[in-house]
């Protein structure tokens, strides 16, 4: 299986998208799965090549009709549970 390039949104880039990215890959570190994770903006992160992006419900709404990979909407990024869930669900349909 290739590596997974996992895109973080917010809305700059650089704030909560860079606290998500730290908590994805702490996750994936626990579940001991290698995956390429790195911070966009809502702006441009339609124009970075990725196979997922892991954005807020606010933020989904500006691209989720024109995005060309799977949008996971994260209601709380503080809530690591929800991460957690999220993050597993995505990777394990992947060895589907």
């Amino acid at each position: 299986m290739k590596v997974p390039k996992v895109q973080c949104v917010c809305g700059f880039g650089c704030g909560s998208s860079l606290m998500l990215r730290m908590a994805i890959d702490d996750i994936l570190r626990k579940l001991d799965i290698e995956a390429d994770t790195f911070c966009g903006d809502v702006g441009t992160c339609l124009s970075n090549p990725c196979d997922v992006i892991f954005i807020s419900k606010e933020l989904s709404e500006l691209i989720m009709d024109r995005a060309q990979v799977p949008v996971i909407i994260i209601e709380n990024f503080m809530d690591s549970a929800e991460v957690e869930e999220k993050v597993k669900a995505y990777m394990d349909s992947l060895e589907a």
